[in-house]
């Protein structure tokens, strides 16, 4: 079996927006040597070779800075009326099953995907979708992540095109942009220059209606088939959270 990762590092990035960057402390094996002398241990009983264990604080990190999926308690308090899910409510059993990769490379910026994109894909491909797949919608936008374009670029989900995939039995969808929806920059400044308060997070806001979680920030998607292979992202266990880091990996025979 061959595994491939399509998660990002996670590590300090000065090019990422200052409301995502990560900071994390290294401790070196010598700083642990003075906590277990004050437990008590002499220095003459350490064992031979032994310095100290190393350990790291993660000193600030949001749950949406780098590789995530996004609960349904992210898009709003309530899906079709009923409080929605944390991320720690997700059912495990939507983040394992069969993957396919939707290719939208050819979409230019800010050109939203649709329906009909996704259809036309599927059917030049053969390619079919059954109620709990876990589709990977590739924009090759990942060769900017780490820049400080990424965000500010790149395709997205229509709200149409995201309720067609929940309508078709899809639980988890993910790209690899910065973000599900049309890059956030764009659509402020359209909403601004439409004066239209329903063009702005559009693709999101479907999860008021209809139950899905998305990943956002996926990297790596253009070493998989179009199918083929099993998908595995499962998030942290954050009680009462919107969204957490997952280690997402795809499985292939």
């Amino acid at each position: 079996m061959k595994i491939i990762d399509l998660s990002k590092p996670v590590q300090f990035n000065r090019n990422d927006p200052w409301f995502m960057r990560v900071k994390i402390k290294h401790k070196p094996h010598g700083k642990a040597k003075w906590l277990i002398r004050l437990l008590g241990l002499p220095f003459r009983l350490f064992p031979q070779g032994f310095e100290g264990w190393a350990d790291d604080t993660i000193e600030k990190m949001g749950v949406h800075a780098t590789t995530h999926i996004d609960a349904p308690w992210h898009y709003s308090p309530t899906c079709n009326g009923e409080p929605a899910k944390t991320i720690d409510q997700v059912p495990l059993e939507w983040c394992y099953n069969d993957g396919i990769v939707i290719d939208m490379k050819h979409k230019a910026d800010f050109d939203a995907i649709t329906v009909e994109d996704i259809e036309n894909f599927l059917t030049r491909e053969n390619l079919a979708l059954r109620a709990g797949m876990i589709v990977l919608i590739k924009t090759g936008r990942d060769k900017f992540n780490g820049t400080k374009d990424f965000p500010y670029i790149g395709t997205g989900m229509s709200a149409e095109a995201t309720a067609w995939l929940i309508d078709k039995g899809i639980k988890v969808m993910g790209i690899d942009s910065w973000g599900w929806d049309l890059p956030l920059t764009y659509q402020i400044r359209k909403a601004k220059e439409n004066n239209d308060r329903s063009t702005f997070w559009k693709a999101h806001l479907v999860g008021q209606q209809k139950e899905y979680c998305h990943m956002e920030q996926l990297v790596n998607l253009d070493a998989l088939p179009y199918s083929g292979f099993k998908v595995a992202v499962f998030p942290l266990k954050i009680v009462g959270a919107s969204a957490a880091p997952a280690r997402v990996v795809a499985m292939l025979d």
